[in-house]
This record gives structure tokens, C-alpha cells and sequence, in this order.
């Protein structure tokens, strides 16, 4: 047991000590605590976005899937979420851009600047925040069992612990400290992973053999529907709806566009994520199958603890520390992006719209920090649910933001009202199907939701005469039938129920995913590179709005900054 918590907290420090390493040379500006002064490089930028994605959820949720739905759960989160990496290049690029130009520190902030609004940058603020607010509860939830079942230790206090040490180094560096931890931890968590699967399998034979004893014996966990047909292909295609437009709301992985040095780094992090996705998900959901060999029976929320009943099995004190580490790694680093995200969001934009000005300093957020992190900690107190169900919901939340990024982006005339309307219209039908007041039709909410939320932005500019966009360069390519027929492929329902034969220890068609996922980055590849080398069209905002207002591109910065964020907009303009 000594091993074990030595094990732990030496790697408790090591975090720590990246995060305080990262975060020392920070100056005291806003953009370099909130965006680390937007210079996150390729590698940096792609390691973060995936370790900020990564979550408890990627970890403890898949694993706890795949022991009770099996390989079905694979493609909709090892090929879905690699898919909506297409919307890091078609909304996080004007992000970008429009972030640069106006200075926009916050995903609210910059809702502000495109519709001329407070009203909508404040409703979009709170949804952030009231949505974002379960999804911070799955990472103590994940601690606490990890640590449960390695160290014995109480659930609450082992997820009092852990949301306490990331407040810690959150506090210490900002976003610079944050996606440096975040490159640690993300690369840490895929090689344990790894470990983890080669020694559970080699003891039963190896992974062709132990498979093939699985197959055997719970042939459900092999066919595409699942155990008792619980993927259907409405299920399945509500899935791939709710990542595509979930997953890019999500607070934090937005702020992040606002943060990249370049188009190249949301370009790299465009191509790369499809197959990493096919690898990181593989993994985990590999462990919950093959913990129904030595942990049968386990039900609903207790499938959930699998992997930490998996590593405390493993001979030594050793691996065993080091796969509930890999755990802690994947939360924790979504768990800081979390807090810091909001926290921006809190001094940037609520608090303004509230008291009427700025804070001064940054104590504001850093105490909205500690009481987000104390609100999550609550909800873990009693997890009302399994890890996949909270997910659920709090996703489709988010995903309701999207018509009205994506209209601001790419609307030639934007509607404040559209974006207030189609908002509320949005939430009102996820709080309806929360409680069960309305049919779904065999679909998951999220479908119907965004149906109507659409509807209702375009319903408004329609009758405001004002429905006049840009038709996005995307659509008019070639490429774009590529990416349809990618998705097409996916759905691929002739050969739901066929037979699987094992390719590898898996199914084949979980390696037929995987070579979806592998077109789709040659596909990307070949699309960007042709989009880098055109002039694209970049934004125009009033120049008072650029130049005069308070939290703008260029307020409050010495003239060396407002040298280098000259440059930077030149080389905006160049791409």
C-alpha cells in the first residue's frame, strides 16, 4: 500500500511541478493567463486539445461502456469523435482568425463581437457554464472510484483530493500551465493505457487468444448492435450528430482555437485526431471487455469501476498505481481546462454584464474557480447516474450553441434575435426531454433538439428579411462529397448483424473503422493543404471595435505586443 501512495503522489508532484515550471515566465495580461498568450505551436495545440477531450469520460466511461455494451461502442466514440475533428478546420479557422483580429479572449467574447450583442453573449456565457457544470462532476466522480479501489481510500475524500490538487496548479499558470500539464498527462495516459491491455491480456493467453475465449462466451459483445440490440442505427447516428456538434461548444476546447499560434496548428490537430481517437478509445473500451473475464456481473454504475478493479489486479504495486495514474491523467487534465475556461468566461463576461465594469486582477475568477470546483465536488458527492448517461445530457446542452456559432461565422447579416431564439428554443426542448415529456422516435434528444434549433435561427432571419450567408467554401468543394461518403460508409447497417471474424483479437469491423478514420485524414489532408495555399476571406469588423474597446487586439499592450500582434495579423492576411 506504501508503494501505491508513494507511486501517486510522486506523480501528484510531477504535475505540479510541470504546471509551475510552465506557468512562470506568464506576464500578468489577460490573453497570456487566459490563452497563453496565443502561441500554442502544432504539437502543443494538438496535445492539449486531445488531453483537454480525454476526459474521465474517455477513460472510465468507455471502459465502463465497453463492459457492458462491447466492441459496439467503438465507432461511435473511436470513429465519431475522430470525425468531428472536421469542425476544428471549418469553425475553429474563422474562430481563429476573428479572434485575432478583435482580440476575443472567450468563446461569449467572441459571440459578442459577431452579433453586437450582450444579451446573446451573456445567455451564451450562462449556457456554457450551466452545461459545463455536470461534465466537471465526472472527473472527481472517476477519481474517487480510481482511488477507491486501488488505495481503498474514501470515495469522497479520494475525489476531494484530486479536485484540490488541480485547483492548485490551475491557479499557479494559466493556460500555459494548463496545456503543458495537459501534453504530460494526455501523453502518459495513451502509453499506460497500452500497457495496461498488453499485461490484462497476457494473462489469459494474449489478446487473440483471450478474444476468442470472450467471443465464445459473450458473442454479444462482438456484433455491432450490443447486448440485447441497444445500438440500433437511430441510436448510432444520434451519436454521430451529438459529437459533431457537442464536442467543438465544449468551453474549453473552443477557447483553444482562440489560443492556436496558426491555421497550421488547428490544421495539424484537424488531420492527427481522427486516429488518434481510433487508438485512445480503442483502449479503454478493450479493458471493459476484457474485465468480464476476472469481474463478471457487474452492473451499471459499478461497470464504471472496472479499470481500477483491472489495475488493482495486476501483480505488483507498481503497474497497478500507474494505470489508476493513467486514469487520474485523463481527468485531470480536462478537469483544469474546465475551470480555467470558465473562469474567463466568469471575469470577461458575466461578471461585466453583471456589476456593469472590469474586475480588477484576477481574484474574481480565481474565487468563481473555487466555487465551480466546489459545485462539481457536490454533484460527485452522490453521482446520480452512469458516467455515458451524465455525459448525455450535458452534452446536448452544448451542442444546442452550435447554429448560432456557425451562422455568426459564416452569415453575411447576423441576427441577435436568431441566436437568442434559436438558444432558448434549444434548452427549453432539453429540459422537456430531461423530464420526459416528449418522444424521441428511436433517435437519441439531441437529434429532434438541433432539428428545431436550427429551424428556429433560420425561421427569424427569414422573417427579419435578413437570411443572406456565405456559403461556406466547404460545401461548394469536392471534398465535402468525400467526407459524406466517409459517413455514408460508417453507417454501414448491410453488415450490422454479419458474423464477425477476428482480425488482430478484433472484430473486423472495428479495423474497418479504423481505415475510415485513416481516409479521413488523407482526405483532410489533401483539403487543407488546397485551402492553405488560397486567399481566404478574413473578417471585417469596425475599426473602433478592433482599435478602441477595452479587452480589444491591441488595449492595454506595450508597444512591443502590439508590434508582434501586428505581425501576427499580417501573416493573417498572407494565409
Amino acid at each position: 500500500m506504501g508503494v501505491r501512495i508513494g507511486i501517486l503522489v510522486v506523480y501528484a508532484l510531477g504535475v505540479v511541478l510541470i504546471g509551475w515550471l510552465a506557468g512562470f515566465r506568464k506576464s500578468e495580461s489577460a490573453a497570456e493567463y487566459f490563452l497563453a498568450g496565443r502561441r500554442l505551436g502544432p504539437l502543443i495545440f494538438l496535445a492539449t486539445m486531445a488531453a483537454t477531450n480525454f476526459s474521465a469520460f474517455t477513460v472510465f466511461g468507455a471502459s465502463g461502456a465497453g463492459y457492458r455494451d462491447g466492441f459496439s461502442f467503438f465507432p461511435i466514440v473511436g470513429f465519431g469523435t475522430g470525425f468531428m475533428a472536421l469542425t476544428f478546420y471549418f469553425i475553429g479557422v474563422k474562430a481563429y482568425r476573428a479572434g485575432l483580429e478583435t482580440g476575443a479572449l472567450t468563446p461569449p467574447d467572441l459571440v459578442r463581437r459577431l452579433y453586437g450583442s450582450k444579451g446573446v453573449s451573456g445567455l451564451f456565457a450562462l449556457v456554457m457554464v450551466v452545461f459545463t457544470l455536470p461534465y466537471i462532476a465526472l472527473q472527481p466522480i472517476a477519481a474517487g472510484y480510481a482511488l477507491k479501489e486501488l488505495l481503498g481510500l474514501n470515495y469522497v475524500v479520494g475525489a476531494a483530493l484530486v479536485t484540490g490538487l488541480v485547483v492548485f496548479y490551475t491557479f499557479q499558470g494559466g493556460m500555459r500551465s494548463v496545456a503543458w500539464t495537459d501534453a504530460f498527462q494526455g501523453g502518459l495516459m495513451l502509453v499506460l493505457l497500452a500497457v495496461a491491455v498488453v499485461v490484462v491480456a497476457s494473462r489469459e493467453g494474449g489478446l487473440l487468444a483471450v478474444n476468442a475465449k470472450l467471443l465464445s462466451r459473450y458473442p454479444d459483445l462482438f456484433s455491432r448492435p450490443g447486448p440485447g440490440g441497444k445500438y440500433t442505427p437511430t441510436i448510432w447516428f444520434s451519436f454521430m450528430f451529438l459529437w459533431f456538434f457537442c464536442d467543438p461548444m465544449f468551453p474549453q476546447l473552443f477557447q483553444r482555437f482562440l489560443a492556436a499560434k496558426d491555421v497550421k496548428a488547428i490544421r495539424f490537430a484537424t488531420l492527427s485526431y481522427p486516429l488518434l481517437c481510433s487508438v485512445v478509445f480503442l483502449l479503454p473500451v478493450t479493458l471493459g471487455i476484457l474485465g468480464r473475464l476476472s469481474h463478471p456481473g457487474l452492473q451499471e454504475k459499478a461497470a464504471d469501476h472496472i479499470l481500477p478493479l483491472l489495475a488493482a489486479d495486476l501483480p505488483g504495486n507498481v503497474l497497478g498505481s500507474l494505470v489508476v495514474a493513467c486514469g487520474l491523467a485523463a481527468l485531470m487534465s480536462t478537469l483544469d481546462s474546465q475551470l480555467l475556461t470558465l473562469s474567463s468566461i466568469f471575469t470577461e463576461d458575466l461578471y461585466p454584464l453583471v456589476f456593469g465594469k472590469r474586475p480588477r486582477g484576477a481574484w474574481p475568477g480565481k474565487v468563481f474557480v473555487l466555487v465551480l470546483a466546489l459545485a462539481g465536488f457536490l454533484l460527485a458527492v452522490r453521482p446520480p447516474s452512469t458516467i455515458l448517461s451524465i455525459a448525455k445530457q450535458t452534452f446536448t446542452g452544448l451542442a444546442v450553441l452550435f447554429p448560432a456559432v456557425l451562422f455568426g461565422l459564416y452569415a453575411s447579416v447576423r441576427s441577435a434575435k436568431a441566436a437568442w431564439v434559436s438558444i432558448v428554443l434549444g434548452e427549453g426542448m432539453v429540459a422537456l426531454y430531461y423530464f420526459k415529456l416528449l418522444p424521441a422516435f428511436g433517435f437519441l434528444p439531441v437529434v429532434p433538439v438541433m432539428v428545431v434549433t436550427f429551424a428556429g435561427y433560420l425561421a427569424v432571419t427569414a422573417l427579419e428579411g435578413r437570411l443572406r450567408m456565405e456559403l461556406p467554401t466547404f460545401l461548394r468543394s469536392p471534398f465535402f462529397y468525400g467526407f459524406l461518403a466517409i459517413f455514408v460508409l460508417a453507417m454501414d447497417f448491410w453488415r450490422w448483424h454479419a458474423a464477425p471474424g477476428l482480425v488482430l483479437g478484433y472484430p473486423d469491423w472495428v479495423i474497418y473503422f479504423i481505415g475510415l478514420s485513416a481516409a479521413q485524414t488523407g482526405l483532410a489532408y489533401a483539403w487543407t493543404r488546397r485551402r492553405l495555399s488560397r486567399n481566404v476571406q478574413r473578417y471585417t469588423f469596425p475599426a473602433s471595435q478592433i482599435q478602441t474597446r477595452r479587452g480589444s487586439l491591441f488595449w492595454g499592450i506595450s508597444p512591443r505586443k502590439r508590434r508582434r500582434r501586428t505581425l501576427q495579423l499580417r501573416r493573417l492576411r498572407r494565409e
